[in-house]
């Protein structure tokens, strides 16, 4: 296989021994200055008159397409037009002398051109050049436009992901040459943005130039490079519609667990299926997520809701506890009956069943009644009747075992009552506590969408 140096080599021989004749008027004219001006012409030094000049190159480059954005090697891919502009002084002639002719198109493999190279470069592959060609003008001036698939490193901040901005730089600048030899600047103080493709998951918000002139370790002259800075912003409504709103409908119907009936049974089931949700989700966020020191927005929350739900499901179990405390339970505490059985129940409109609302009744004592006031009590000393049931103690002993039972029976019951009442009280003010926590969070992340 031959070479492709070899053949621009023989293109070029058989160019300059094409007969004129073979030519019209203006490639006449044209082969003559192609001739005239490659016939000592070399590319390998830099085309000025003095060694001591400093060559300008002026650097444009248009945005055309973001292909690709790899948060989690940190790795920015672009489709760019590069344009650059020198003056070669061994390229000029006077536009009279070659009927008018005042530029040309040649390859650019013919001419120097200068070594200006991506620095932050994240590719293995070595810089190639296109082969494209350049444009030559009468006076020196050459313009060589080619476009480029750039692979760049770019540090990439996923701490407010998904409304998360990025800045990633493209460094431009000579390998070689220093600030005495070559001098590039940019030629306005921004990238040309017409003709970019808009991306489905990037929003570019701009793309301003930066000269900067640096002295390295190695080499005492300084260095001028080109910054390129593009300011992305991504578009959130696929993560949010994808991976924020199912969790914020979940986390909205963790805490009406509180709501449920003890009785259902359901209660902690909720909870727990709540939390197998949540952590789906949160699997399918890891693996579209890049990873990272801090932790992103969206995982934040995640966390949060997922702690919120934990601690609700607890409550829940200790709830049912009180709940379902039998007959043998201890009666209710004085300053529990004092604060939530009286107070925070009137409060929390929690009332027992034809009761209105706001006047919760006083908790029943469980003490044992007392005779009424209307009757008389017995007569003291001992009865004069020979029939009277007062004569029948064996009678009268049954009938009081009988009654203290039942008082027993019955307070146990007023207690059981109380107990179940508290629940309820202590599940309205959990439900109230975590659906505005759930409510609040919610609010905090879907605003950064707006």
């Amino acid at each position: 296989m031959v070479p492709r140096g070899h053949h621009r080599s023989l293109r070029l021989l058989l160019l300059l021994l094409l007969p004129p004749e073979c030519l019209g008027a203006e490639g006449m004219l044209a082969h003559k200055l192609f001739r005239d001006l490659f016939t000592n012409y070399t590319r390998a030094l830099r085309p000025v008159a003095d060694t001591d000049q400093t060559l300008n190159v002026t650097l444009d480059v248009t945005l055309s397409q973001i292909i690709d954005m790899d948060e989690r090697n940190q790795v920015l891919t672009l489709y760019l037009w590069i344009r650059q502009e020198w003056t070669d002084a061994y390229l000029r002639w006077d536009p009279d002398a070659y009927g008018g002719l005042d530029a040309i198109r040649i390859p650019s493999s013919l001419v120097w051109r200068p070594d200006i190279v991506l620095y932050n470069k994240a590719d293995a592959q070595p810089p190639a050049s296109a082969s494209t060609n350049v444009v030559v003008r009468h006076d020196g001036g050459v313009r060589w436009d080619a476009p480029a698939i750039t692979r760049s490193s770019c540090r990439v901040d996923v701490s407010a992901f998904p409304f998360d901005a990025q800045r990633c730089g493209l460094t431009f600048g000579s390998w070689t040459h220093g600030g005495h030899q070559l001098d590039v600047r940019p030629r306005g103080t921004a990238a040309s943005l017409a003709d970019f493709v808009e991306n489905v998951e990037w929003r570019v918000l701009g793309m301003p130039a930066r000269r900067r002139v640096l002295t390295y370790g190695c080499c005492s002259e300084p260095y001028p490079d080109v910054t390129f800075t593009l300011l992305l912003r991504r578009r959130a409504a696929a993560y949010v519609c994808n991976l924020l709103l199912p969790c914020v409908l979940i986390s909205l119907l963790a805490p009406l667990a509180f709501h449920l009936p003890a009785d259902s049974g359901e209660k902690v089931s909720l909870g727990v299926t709540v939390l197998l949700a949540l952590t789906v989700f949160q699997l399918l966020l890891a693996e579209s997520m890049p990873p990272a020191e801090s932790v992103p927005l969206i995982g934040k929350y995640y966390m949060a809701t997922m702690t919120m739900v934990t601690f609700s499901t607890a409550l829940t179990i200790l709830i049912m506890n009180l709940h379902y405390c039998g007959p043998s339970a201890r009666p209710v505490p004085a300053w529990a009956r004092a604060l939530l059985l009286r107070h925070l129940a009137r409060g929390l409109c929690v009332r027992e069943r034809g009761e209105p609302c706001g006047l919760s009744r006083p908790p029943k004592s469980s003490s044992s009644p007392q005779p009424p006031e209307g009757r008389a009590s017995p007569p003291a000393g001992p009865c004069q009747e020979p029939r009277c049931l007062c004569h029948q103690e064996a009678l009268l002993h049954h009938v009081a075992t009988i009654a203290n039972i039942f008082h027993s029976h019955r307070a146990a019951q007023h207690r059981h009552e109380d107990w179940k009442r508290l629940a309820r009280v202590m599940d309205r003010f959990f439900l109230g506590i975590f659906f505005s926590m759930a409510l609040v969070m919610s609010l905090l992340v879907l605003v950064q969408a707006l």
